[in-house]
């Protein structure tokens, strides 16, 4: 009987905890193997989601812009007045930005080749040092562009603040938006959106690395197009209207 104890007690003080402790290590082996299940399919499935909704808003605005990008001045249709996108004048580096000096090269040929009579010049004017559309203004202005025929908005500070001040605040609902292909088609989406009838005149595209980072940047600011809409964003300002002659 002393020696049944005495075995009971073993079982109950010492292999009763082991198996315990062993079957709870299982348990929460199993639960952890089961949180990172969950966390992996949670992780493919916001995978998935992202792309199928990136490539459906890149869809939508390359669809929107089908026959409305030229990059020839003598078939490009007539508009009274232009919209050039800004951009800073130079990289990081202290060069000058490409992007910039193909948008200032096709806005002077589109103006010298008549096919607008008014440049409307939308840019960041954040602080006093940097000042996109007065920069702009001064390079078309070298290319031999009557300063009098340009009109600078200095509260562009997106694509999207910058066409819906096109037409709050120059009163425009037609227009020539000037700028590289990939930029063309989101603002002629977005001008779309607003009721304004929209063509492009396409810059030269810039290449390598800068081109390639860009372009990745571009199908994130697609997406941020459609999330504006949908929480019907506003222009940062807008302010008192300025009339363009007829």
């Amino acid at each position: 009987m002393y020696l049944y104890n005495v075995k009971q007690v073993l079982v109950n003080k010492f292999f009763v905890p082991i198996i315990l402790l062993r079957w709870h290590k299982e348990y929460i082996l199993k639960i952890i193997m089961n949180i990172k299940k969950l966390v992996a399919g949670v992780l493919v499935t916001a995978i998935v989601i992202v792309l199928i909704t990136t490539y459906a808003c890149n869809k939508i605005i390359v669809n929107s812009s089908k026959n409305k990008l030229f990059t020839d001045t003598k078939i490009i249709p007539f508009n009274k007045v232009g919209l050039l996108l800004g951009t800073s004048k130079f990289t990081g580096n202290n060069r000058i930005n490409p992007f910039y000096s193909y948008r200032i090269k096709a806005a002077a040929e589109l103006i010298k080749s008549n096919r607008i009579k008014y440049l409307v010049i939308s840019g960041d004017n954040g602080t006093k040092k940097y000042n996109e559309p007065d920069a702009m203004r001064e390079d078309l202005i070298k290319e031999g562009i009557d300063s009098n025929i340009l009109y600078l908005d200095y509260a562009g500070f997106r694509t999207f603040d910058s066409v819906l001040r096109l037409k709050e605040i120059f009163g425009q609902d037609s227009v020539t938006i000037i700028s590289q292909k990939f930029h063309n088609e989101r603002a002629i989406y977005i001008a779309s959106r607003e009721g304004i009838n929209a063509i492009g005149f396409n810059a030269n595209d810039v290449g390598g690395s800068q081109g390639f980072k860009t372009l990745l940047r571009e199908k994130l600011a697609r997406v941020k197009v459609f999330l504006d809409f949908l929480f019907d964003k506003k222009p940062k300002y807008l302010g008192s209207k300025i009339i363009i002659p007829s």
